[in-house]
């Protein structure tokens, strides 16, 4: 019994060949579910171990375009490239690139900034750099629906959209229903202005959200914001990392991970 997330799932390992146009994969390491409860019906990992997809079939980049729709049953699908003899170490074109950190388990990058219409965050560096035991520091991870930050940083962040949203009413209600926070009434407005939210990365590379990604309609007139924290109140860091950029932020982006030449990539791209 194999048990993880809310539900569990049992079943067997088993070995099979993966048959590429130009490549056989023998002995791909493949779990083949009996009986699940409350899981998807497949899952594939991307991480950096030696049983993830991408260490298997040695990928040297991969790459995914996760497509703009929320929490319906649309039947459209995101396209995921798997570059097996890249080998030219070319740039993607267009595409920002940031340096991973060394890191055997998580895809770490280095986060210089947070910017909210145009301010910078400050976020204590404890929660930007990762220490040697493993705290702090940022990770992308596809598998995270919304971004996570640790408690210090959330409220940072939220206080400086605050500040911006502050003619608008915080629908409390809507933030009890939903377990999202802040949530605004924006009920009657024929347009409404958010502030701008970015991240900044080492050596340069900005990621500009648009306002669908980190602002969603939570129904009767509210807008809520879709980054989240723990609920535990407090200024230590919880363990691990202090930040994760997941998919919801990540929509509408040509996302790139380049494994030979250890950078994240990303630009903007409608997702269809």
């Amino acid at each position: 019994m194999i048990q993880y997330g809310l539900g569990s799932t049992a079943g067997l390992l088993l070995t099979e060949t993966l048959d590429f146009p130009e490549k056989k994969v023998p002995d791909f390491l493949v779990g083949c579910s009996i009986l699940s409860a409350r899981q998807p019906e497949g899952i594939a990992g991307f991480g950096r171990g030696l049983d993830s997809l991408p260490s298997q079939v040695g990928a040297k980049k991969f790459s995914y375009c996760l497509v703009s729709h929320s929490f319906d049953d649309a039947p459209v699908s995101s396209d995921l490239v798997l570059d097996l003899d890249s080998g030219s170490g070319k740039k993607t074109a267009e595409v920002s690139y940031t340096p991973f950190r060394k890191n055997p388990t998580y895809y770490y990058v280095n986060l210089r900034q947070i910017v909210v219409e145009g301010k910078h965050v400050k976020v204590p560096s404890e929660y930007l750099e990762p220490g040697s035991d493993g705290n702090g520091g940022t990770i992308v991870d596809s598998g995270t629906t919304f971004t996570y930050m640790e408690r210090p940083v959330f409220e940072a962040v939220v206080k400086e959209i605050g500040k911006r949203m502050a003619n608008f009413t915080v629908a409390t209600e809507i933030q009890d229903l939903t377990g999202l926070r802040p949530c605004y009434n924006v009920s009657g407005q024929d347009t409404v202005s958010v502030p701008e939210l970015s991240f900044k990365f080492k050596g340069g590379a900005e990621m500009k959200l648009p306002v669908t990604n980190y602002f969603v309609l939570a129904g009767d007139g509210a807008i809520c914001f879709t980054i989240v924290s723990d609920n535990v109140v407090g200024t230590g860091l919880r363990g691990g990392p202090a930040i994760i950029l997941g998919n919801y932020q990540q929509r509408d982006y040509y996302i790139e991970y380049d494994l030979e030449k250890e950078r994240f990539g990303f630009k903007r791209q409608v997702c269809a």
